[in-house]
């Protein structure tokens, strides 16, 4: 029987053995189900090619050519993709509406044996549960966001407290951005595509621990942070790292040196600025650059720019604040000892009322 979910950890735990998206290639990048592969019984270009003659010639017309390429592809995912799978294999497919792409798939499949199924509604139904978690309804977790200036290493902390069993989102990670706008790391996922990998991250939570995320603005990068999502990090308590400017100067040299290191496109990003901290500052710092004096630059940065920015976003969100955890370094050992006391605040909040 087709998948029929009405909430979307209904449709991740699915319980198949493998989920398979049957789109094109530009459909499947993107957004697409976790963990799903890509089979396309139809590429871009023939997608294209049967739209085309479905809006000029005919329906059927369309259909004829479509059927043909759509068995001719999947005859060759099932000479080479899946042709590795016993008779016990369990696969999940979906294309756009879950109607003919997917519907014919699914039915070659077990033709041959094969125990497939389909979502019903296909990726709309997928991406319709995700609106609704993420746009729509409260999410039902009790988040604390990790809050100091900039270099305090709180990027670094995440995966030290997730080893230690606190509940993480690393925002900056699913969306490939540090959050600032020196931060890029490559190409970015599509808003929906990030809205996905934060979804599936969510449903793995147990809502009644709580779940630490970095404190970001509402936008990382080119991508938005979801109004569910918002909403219940503006009403979260903070968590706050001190460390010195010296200790925080050395991080970031060490962290961000890609960035300081391509003066070309830093320089580009530095220029933007001069409408906020005027033209005299931002062409010190270039010239910093491009002398090869990182630790200045980075200090500079630091002290007429993001920490006059961080105060003042601050003094105007106002937050809770239920902890600072001082450090005089940021080496791997003091970042230990610091994830050790952010851990220790996380557990007495489990045990403690909402």
């Amino acid at each position: 029987m087709p998948l029929e979910p009405t909430a979307l950890p209904d449709l991740l735990d699915h319980g198949f053995d493998t989920v398979i998206d049957v789109r094109s290639p530009a459909e499947f990048a993107e957004d697409h189900v976790p963990g799903a592969i890509n089979l396309p019984v139809l590429d871009n270009e023939e997608r294209a090619r049967v739209g085309t003659i479905y809006k000029q010639v005919s329906p059927f017309d369309a259909r004829k050519l479509g059927a043909a390429l759509v068995f001719r592809n999947a005859a060759h995912h099932i000479e080479t993709s899946l042709s590795h799978h016993d008779g016990g294999w369990r696969p999940l497919v979906y294309c756009w509406r879950g109607g003919q792409r997917s519907g014919s798939f699914a039915w070659l499949l077990k033709e041959i044996g094969w125990r497939s199924d389909v979502i019903r509604g296909g990726y709309k139904t997928y991406r319709r549960l995700v609106v609704d978690m993420l746009h729509r309804d409260g999410l039902p977790f009790r988040f604390v966001q990790l809050g100091g200036y900039t270099g305090t290493a709180k990027t670094e902390l995440l995966p030290l407290l997730a080893r230690r069993g606190v509940q993480v989102i690393d925002l900056e990670e699913l969306a490939n951005h540090r959050g600032s706008l020196l931060g890029a790391m490559g190409e970015q996922p599509s808003q929906k595509g990030f809205e996905s990998a934060l979804a599936g991250q969510l449903c793995r939570l147990d809502p009644a621990r709580p779940v630490l995320v970095e404190a970001e603005s509402s936008k990382i990068g080119q991508v938005l942070l979801p109004p569910s999502l918002w909403d219940g990090m503006k009403a979260a308590p903070w968590v706050e790292v001190v460390a010195p400017l010296e200790a925080r100067t050395e991080y970031l040299v060490r962290a961000y040196d890609d960035i300081l290191s391509d003066t070309a496109s830093l320089h580009a990003k530095l220029a933007p600025l001069k409408a906020h901290r005027g033209e005299a500052l931002v062409s010190r710092w270039i010239g910093l650059s491009a002398a090869g004096d990182k630790r200045l630059l980075t200090r500079s940065l630091m002290e007429d720019h993001y920490d006059l920015a961080y105060a003042k976003s601050m003094k105007a969100m106002a937050p809770k604040v239920i902890a600072r955890i001082e450090t005089d370094g940021l080496s791997p050992p003091q970042l230990d000892r610091v994830a050790g006391d952010i851990a220790a605040v996380l557990q007495s909040m489990e045990t403690s009322p909402a």
